[in-house]
């Protein structure tokens, strides 16, 4: 049965989303405070989350922006007001799957859950799989069509990060924060090189990378 932590301040709306899901049997657990679901998400594992931009205590996209920059990759789907193409790039930017406007029907509500609970079923057991990549994370092997291959330390984590947050773009500072968070003296040439060995390592000859380079910004891993 698949967890979801609905974060939602307006007590209606939550408790309707709440009873439409557990009509699906889905297990449904619901808070109206950002930093009670920051503190939920650290101690329970879930398969999605519904967040709510304004919401008491912590905004939904700080929530959202803690949650991913600590390396959480639950698929979340954003509810809001903000109908503006702006907000809903500054969501997706910070690591939102999917955007839904308030008001909504509550059939594409669940449309939506349904269909961010098929994507965050590449990670299964504690492990990512991805194209012809499998990270087994407590192990920290890795394989590539099936055949086990080596990384360094760092190469692995930031694999794993990338992986883990699909279309989400890092920037070289962004990278440097979260996989040499204890080595202040790395630099933007280390993150590039340490880009180009997992490239070696996990790409297929004649095909594009795994780790796509965005411009001007950094890189991401496209679904």
């Amino acid at each position: 049965m698949a967890r979801i932590l609905i974060v939602e301040d307006d007590q209606a709306t939550a408790e309707e989303i709440a009873e439409i899901l557990t009509l699906e049997n889905y297990a449904c657990e619901v808070t109206d405070n950002g930093i009670t679901a920051i503190g939920l998400l650290e101690v329970s594992r879930f398969d999605l989350i519904v967040l709510d931009w304004s919401i008491r205590g912590q905004s939904g996209l700080a929530v959202l922006e803690q949650f991913r920059k600590a390396g959480g990759a639950t698929p979340i789907l954003m509810l809001t007001g903000r109908n503006q193409i702006s907000d809903k790039e500054q969501g997706f930017d910070a690591g939102a799957d999917d955007y839904l406007t308030k008001p909504f029907h509550i059939k594409e509500l669940r449309a939506r859950v349904k269909a961010l609970l098929r994507r965050g079923r590449e990670i299964v057991d504690d492990k990512i799989i991805h194209r012809h990549i499998v990270l087994d994370i407590p192990s920290q092997r890795v394989f590539v069509d099936d055949q086990e291959i080596q990384l360094m330390a760092r190469e692995f984590a930031l694999l794993e990060l990338l992986l883990k947050n699909k279309e989400h773009i890092y920037s070289l500072d962004a990278l440097v924060s979260s996989v040499w968070a204890s080595d202040e003296n790395v630099t933007h040439d280390a993150v590039r090189q340490c880009v180009a060995r997992v490239r070696k390592k996990v790409d297929r000859e004649g095909q594009p990378s795994i780790i796509t380079t965005m411009a001007g910004q950094g890189y991401k891993v496209e679904r």
